[in-house]
């Protein structure tokens, strides 16, 4: 088996996650950080996490609204997909609603500080989904 990579698209962040060799936990790794829709900056960083873990396979946070319709933050996860694809990477693209306020809930219990949950909120969703989607395959 290889390392799976979740991955939560913003604007100007890019949380990180990676799944065990087994494909049973999800992990944070960092959160890319790039100009305001600086999708090429943020490609070329996702891509060194992709070689750095040995991994091909990328889970793509897809961004809808709650009526099940894909927006404009939708259609960026689209191309960015469609980027990824275009360097051989397997992209699977995985509904992520609600996932930030599941995270943001699991950093409240956990008593995080307001200032730190900040700083560490995409990565937590990009581990809530691609933990999704570990679940969902097994």
């Amino acid at each position: 088996m290889e390392k799976i990579v979740g991955l939560d698209l913003g604007s100007v962040t890019c949380g990180v996650s990676v799944s065990d060799l087994m494909g049973i936990i999800a992990t944070g790794v960092t959160t890319i950080r790039f100009e305001p829709d600086d999708y090429d900056t943020c490609l070329q960083e996702v891509v060194k996490v992709l070689k750095e873990n040995n991994s091909r396979t990328v889970v793509l946070g897809l961004p809808k609204h709650m009526n099940g319709d894909v927006g404009i933050r939708g259609d960026v996860s689209i191309e960015f997909k469609e980027k990824l694809e275009a360097q051989g990477i397997k992209v699977i693209l995985w509904d992520e609603r609600l996932t930030t306020v599941s995270a943001q809930r699991m950093l409240i219990g956990a008593d995080v500080s307001r200032k730190k949950r900040k700083k560490v909120i995409d990565k937590m969703a990009a581990v809530t989904i691609l933990q999704d989607y570990l679940d969902s395959v097994r």
